[in-house]
């Protein structure tokens, strides 16, 4: 009565990528999935899931995603639809557009920074638009 589709690997193992410390990676990222980075991206970054830099992580290039906790250190242009978290030992540089924005004290933050509730259609090169009710 009922056809269920088997889960693919990726969803019975969970969907969360992983660069380890001591790692560098050049160039861009694209991934569906949730991510943690504790190497350095020296890149752009897209993903529809959530992204963590770890404490020895760090991002220079632009990033676009849902959710994102930093830890470590970026610089760039950071586009988040939902929360940003950014822990006490956090170095941020650039620009910030987020939906929700959380700053533990302790943080270095020097960026610009928009705050809109709903925003929508974020990718590289569009416009942030806001959602009218």
């Amino acid at each position: 009565m009922f056809d269920k589709k088997p889960k693919s690997y990726t969803d019975l193992l969970g969907k969360t990528n992983r660069i380890v410390e001591g790692t560098t990676i050049k160039g861009d990222i694209s991934s569906p999935a949730d991510f943690r980075l504790d190497g350095h991206l020296i890149g752009n970054f897209e993903s529809k899931g959530k992204l963590v830099i770890g404490p020895s992580g760090s991002v220079k290039g632009d990033i676009i995603c849902k959710n994102c906790d930093i830890e470590g250190k970026f610089d760039g242009k950071i586009q988040v639809t939902e929360i940003l978290n950014i822990k006490g030992k956090a170095v941020i540089h650039g620009e910030v557009i987020c939906g929700k924005l959380a700053v533990e004290p302790g943080a270095e933050f020097t960026a610009t920074c928009v705050m809109k509730p709903q925003v929508k259609n974020l990718s590289h090169g569009q416009p942030v638009e806001e959602k009218t009710a």
